[in-house]
């Protein structure tokens, strides 16, 4: 359980970090401006970090290849802010749970239309 409660702390650590970044130091042209940082997993030996991003707006394969291809100084970056004996790997993976959930949203609205609709007849 300490375990746990430690990678869960490291991870919200290494989600602070790489949040500040993206609002100012990475300054490739393929990463969004509109990128949130949904989740971090770290491994429970350290040694990788999954760090769960979704694009709002704008190329989604081009932004998750400009921060895949910042990935090195992400983790330098990681290692002078998070004070751990080795710094995990970083290794960034789209989300796409937000746009899931505007779909179910949406198949839910038409649902009840639907069922309105019956209704009324």
């Amino acid at each position: 359980m300490a375990s746990y409660s430690r990678t869960r702390r490291i991870g919200e650590e290494i989600k602070k970090v790489v949040s500040r970044l993206l609002l100012g130091d990475l300054k490739d042209p393929r990463i969004s401006s509109l990128v949130s940082i949904t989740d971090v997993n770290v491994t429970s030996d350290l040694k990788y970090a999954y760090i769960y991003i979704s694009v709002l707006t704008g190329d989604k394969d081009g932004t998750l290849k400009g921060l895949k291809n910042a990935s090195g100084f992400v983790r330098k970056e990681i290692g002078k802010h998070v004070k751990l004996r080795y710094t995990p790997e970083i290794i960034f993976r789209l989300d796409d749970s937000i746009e899931k959930g505007v779909y179910m949203s949406s198949l839910i609205k038409s649902v009840n239309s639907k069922k309105e609709d019956d209704a009324n007849e």
